[in-house]
C-alpha cells in the first residue's frame, strides 16, 4: 500500500478530536470560523496550512485536540514497521534535539505489544533527527511539557500516525486554576450553551454555576474571544513555523470576531468557596465584567424580570451512595422555582438520567449524550411552562 503523508497542495491533512456526542456542534463552529471540514467519525477533518492548524486551536471551543497526520499504513511485523518508520516525514513536525513522546493504541492487530511499536517508531525518528530524545507518554498530564506528542493508533493492522499540534488539551483555557466539585469542562460547557441555542443578546442565569465555567464560557462568547488567545500550542514549535505567525493569527481572529450587546450573564450557587472560585476564574479569563456571580441556594435562585432568557446549567447529579433522595429532592425543588419564576425561558442542562429528568415538572428534549468526568449525560434542553 501506497504510504500517505501528510503533505497535501494545502500542507497538512488535519484532524479535530472531538468527545462523543458532540460532533454535531463542534462541525458547525468550525465551518463558523471558516474552516473547509468533513465529518468523519470521532470529529472532523480538513486540509490546511500552519495557519489554519493554529486558527483551529486557538478558535475552537468545543475539539479536545487537534492533530496532523503524518502518515498511514498496514504493518503486520516490527520489519515492516520499521521500514515504514523510516519513511514517516518525521523532520515536518521535530525540531533538531528535541524531545519526542509516542503514545501508542493498539487494537485487534499483530502489533499489539505498544511498548515494542514505541520502540520502533522511537529509531525512525532519532535515525531522522540524531539528538532527539524519545520516551513513551503514560497520561495526558504529561502533555503539559515541551516534548511533541506523537499519537500512534493501530487498528486492524493498520497504523496511523500522527502529531500533536495542541499540547494541553484544548477546555484547559488558561483561566481555571480555581475549582469547585464536580467541575465541567469547558468543550462540554461551550456545546451546552449551542445545544441551547443562546443568541448571547438574552440574559443567562447558571444556579448551579460552581466554579464559573459556563458563565465565563458564554461571556467568551459574547464578547467575541477566542477561547484559546491565552495559551500557547505545541505547533508554535514547529520547524518551518514562523515564530510570529500565532500572534498573526490571534489578531486575525479578534478582527473578524463581533462582540455582541449582551444581556446579563448571571452564576449563582449556594457555596461560598465556589463563588469565590467563579469570580477569580472570570477575572484571570478576563471577563469579570461581562458576569456576575451571587451566593444563594437554589430555592433563592433569582431570574431578569422582563424578557425571555435561558438556564444553561450542570446541576448535582448525587452519584455518591446515599445522596440520591437529596438529589431527587434538590431536583424537584430546581423544576419548582423554574416553573415559578422562569415561566416561558428556556433551559440546557446535562443530565444523568430521565429519573432526574422527571423530577422538573415538564418534558425535556434529548439532543446529545456524552460523558462528563467519566458520568455518561445527556444534554437537554426544555421550554418552560409559562
Amino acid at each position: 500500500m501506497k504510504q500517505q503523508g501528510a503533505e497535501t497542495a494545502a500542507g497538512f491533512d488535519c484532524f479535530a478530536i472531538v468527545a462523543p456526542g458532540l460532533e454535531p456542534f463542534a462541525l458547525a463552529e468550525a465551518r463558523e470560523l471558516g474552516l473547509d471540514v468533513r465529518a468523519v467519525d470521532g470529529g472532523f477533518e480538513w486540509s490546511g496550512d500552519a495557519r489554519s492548524v493554529l486558527a483551529a486551536n486557538i478558535g475552537l471551543r468545543i475539539a479536545s485536540r487537534v492533530l496532523v497526520r503524518l502518515a498511514s499504513f498496514d504493518a503486520r511485523s516490527f520489519a515492516e514497521l520499521e521500514r515504514r518508520g523510516r519513511q514517516v516525514p518525521w523532520q515536518r513536525v521535530v525540531r533538531e534535539g528535541a524531545a519526542v513522546r509516542f503514545r501508542v493504541t493498539s487494537r485487534k492487530s499483530k502489533l499489539y505489544h505498544t511498548g515494542g511499536i514505541a520502540q520502533r517508531l522511537s529509531d525512525a525518528v532519532r535515525r531522522a533527527l540524531p539528538g532527539v530524545s524519545t520516551s513513551e507518554a503514560a497520561d495526558e498530564a504529561e502533555d503539559l511539557d515541551a516534548a511533541t506528542l506523537i499519537v500512534v493508533r493501530f487498528l486492524r493492522d493498520h497504523c496511523t500516525i500522527s502529531a500533536d499540534t495542541s499540547g494541553a488539551l484544548l477546555h484547559r483555557r488558561g483561566y481555571r486554576e480555581a475549582t469547585a466539585k464536580a467541575p465541567v469542562r469547558e468543550t462540554i460547557a461551550a456545546a451546552l450553551l449551542r445545544a441551547s441555542e443562546w443568541d448571547a443578546t438574552a440574559p443567562l442565569v447558571d444556579p448551579f454555576c460552581g466554579s464559573g465555567t459556563i458563565p465565563i464560557e458564554a461571556a467568551l462568547v459574547a464578547l467575541g474571544r477566542a477561547p484559546g488567545v491565552r495559551r500557547h500550542f505545541a505547533v508554535e514549535h514547529w520547524p518551518g513555523v514562523r515564530a510570529t505567525l500565532a500572534a498573526e493569527v490571534r489578531t486575525e481572529l479578534a478582527a473578524r470576531a463581533v462582540a455582541r450587546e449582551h444581556a446579563a450573564i448571571i452564576g449563582s450557587d449556594r457555596d461560598a468557596g465556589a463563588i469565590a472560585a467563579a469570580t477569580a476564574n472570570a477575572m484571570r479569563a478576563g471577563v469579570a465584567e461581562a458576569v456576575s456571580f451571587t451566593e444563594r441556594s437554589i430555592s433563592a435562585a433569582s431570574f431578569p424580570a422582563g424578557a425571555r432568557g435561558w438556564v444553561v446549567t450542570n446541576p448535582p447529579y448525587g452519584v455518591r451512595v446515599g445522596e440520591s433522595s437529596k438529589v431527587r429532592d434538590l431536583w424537584a425543588t430546581f423544576g419548582r422555582v423554574l416553573r415559578e419564576r422562569a415561566g416561558g425561558w428556556r433551559i440546557a442542562l446535562l443530565s444523568p438520567d430521565m429519573a432526574l429528568e422527571r423530577q422538573l415538572g415538564f418534558p425535556v428534549q434529548v439532543v446529545a449524550t456524552t460523558s462528563n468526568g467519566g458520568i455518561p449525560v445527556r444534554l437537554v434542553v426544555a421550554d418552560v411552562p409559562a
